[in-house]
């Protein structure tokens, strides 16, 4: 078991195992990935069991902290199959186990007996007087319901000192309580609360006569209906100050199912956020700067949630299901060739020569050139453009050299947009 060296804990998702190597370098000091047929992340989540005991491996060896996902609502089919998973992670552990269902924390205790009960936000707590029931049952730590106010947070923290608090600071938030819906197996029979949601509710609606099924009404007045259950996204980066001084050692950042791209810039900026020092001059100047690093990426316009109240009608955004992006993922820096400024790189999306191109790094500021020229990685013949999609690689030639694992974009254009 790996020990939380420093007093807080940046905490990434990991959907996959490229996913989570890209958290670490970018910054995070543990992440959070699902064991298969256990997580509430099922049909995104890449991991088998052979690939979580590698990733163990790797968390451990880079000195990192992993917790392996358990939350679903478990019924008597799941524990045969549970049983074996954990019997294969015996000989390496992960630093704990994320579950809200007792008889899957009763399961995992009798084969990992020494293994740590990380409480998910799927049980629902929101009082002290829960958080020390399940603290005096072993729990070490609760990842708090995202609908607890600060406070409340704080009264917590004061009546269960030694109870250490977990609490999601950034990304999408779901409009049934703590996640806790039945909306997908109603309409389209895939349970949220077996890690298969459809995400019904960002879905557009529009209102129909019982009558007229063919004529749709728009909820609001216009020509495309309303995003109706559409819940703003959580960024409380201008709070991560209070959410110490109430008690909350570890940072949670939502988005296994994101790309690279968006857990890397994500990861990035609150690590940089949590390093400012709360007695800097500049602090408020540099968060502000570092949110709009945030309002670059793909949301659905931020909120602060439940954190100071009850969240009611601001916590939706029923105008459209996301924002448009500024600038679109373009590729990762796999490696690079220093004394020909050849960078190898994987593509996701369209880029040519000519283009102008920004490297967001892991452990540096970002850089901006421009794409000399754009190589086959197989036949070294010359192109001039790459496009995404089946795992294409190519070399480009660049003025400046980007770290390893840095993540490219380039600025979408107004025509672009469509």
């Amino acid at each position: 078991m790996k020990k939380n060296k420093n007093k807080f804990e940046l905490l990434a998702p990991a959907g996959s195992f490229e996913k989570m190597k890209y958290a670490f370098e970018f910054g995070a000091d543990a992440v959070y990935a699902g064991l298969p047929n256990f997580s509430l992340r099922a049909r995104i989540n890449k991991f088998d069991q052979s690939q979580m005991i590698k990733a163990i491996d790797y968390a451990h060896s880079r000195n990192k902290r992993i917790y392996i996902t358990t939350n679903i609502f478990a019924h008597n089919y799941h524990f045969d199959i549970l049983q074996e998973h954990l019997k294969a992670l015996k000989k390496n552990p992960p630093d704990a186990f994320i579950a809200s269902d007792i008889g899957v924390i009763q399961v995992i205790r009798k084969i990992l007996l020494d293994v740590d009960i990380h409480l998910s936000t799927q049980a629902n707590t929101t009082n002290w007087q829960t958080a020390k029931f399940w603290y005096e049952q072993g729990v070490k730590r609760i990842v708090l319901a995202r609908e607890l106010g600060l406070e409340e947070i704080r009264e917590i923290h004061l009546k269960v000192p030694k109870l250490e608090l977990e609490y999601f600071v950034h990304g999408a938030m779901c409009m049934a309580y703590s996640g806790r819906c039945l909306l997908s197996s109603w309409q389209v029979g895939r349970s949220s609360n077996l890690g298969d949601c459809a995400q019904n509710c960002r879905w557009q609606y529009s209102l129909v006569e019982q009558k007229r099924l063919d004529e749709y009404i728009p909820i609001e007045q216009d020509s495309f209906g309303t995003y109706l259950l559409n819940s703003k996204d959580l960024c409380l980066i201008e709070y991560l100050d209070k959410l110490k001084e109430a008690g909350i050692t570890s940072f949670k950042i939502e988005g296994r199912a994101k790309s690279v791209y968006y857990l890397s810039q994500v990861v990035k900026v609150y690590k940089m956020a949590l390093r400012i020092d709360s007695d800097d001059l500049d602090k408020k100047k540099k968060i502000r700067k570092l949110k709009l690093e945030l309002k670059k990426l793909m949301n659905r316009t931020l909120t602060t949630g439940f954190l100071f109240g009850e969240c009611r009608e601001k916590g939706q955004e029923t105008k459209f299901s996301h924002t448009e992006e500024e600038h679109t993922f373009v590729g990762e820096v796999l490696e690079y060739l220093k004394e020909k400024y050849l960078i190898k790189i994987r593509v996701h999306n369209s880029l040519a020569v000519g283009d102008r191109v920004e490297f967001i790094q892991p452990d540096s500021e970002n850089i901006f050139c421009k794409i000399k020229n754009i190589y086959d990685d197989k036949t070294q013949e010359k192109l001039k453009s790459a496009h995404g999609g089946q795992n294409r690689m190519v070399y480009i030639e660049i003025s400046k050299v980007p770290e390893v694992f840095s993540v490219m974009r380039k600025k979408i254009k107004k025509r672009d947009k469509g």
